[in-house]
């Protein structure tokens, strides 16, 4: 079984597909087909940031259950 890229990886084809698809060199078929691959490659990265914010908005509470990061209300921060 293939290692799935990384998120890196990812971000670094669909760099080049965007990159292919400025220069407007590419044949029509091609130029489609790279169009739906960074598509999907979009949708990929957003999925993987999405959930490093969901992990990143939550912490543990005194039990060590996951609990919503809440922010503070401002009340006595700075003014």
């Amino acid at each position: 079984m293939a290692e799935q890229p990384t998120f890196e990886q990812n971000l670094t084809q669909l760099e080049t597909i965007v990159n292919q698809l400025e220069q407007g060199d590419v044949p029509l078929e091609k130029a489609l087909d790279q169009f739906q691959r960074g598509v999907a490659l979009g949708k990929q990265l957003q999925s993987t940031l999405e959930g490093a914010e969901k992990t990143l908005t939550k912490m543990m509470d005194e039990n060590g259950h996951e609990v919503p990061f809440e922010r503070d209300t401002g009340d006595d921060q700075n003014e």
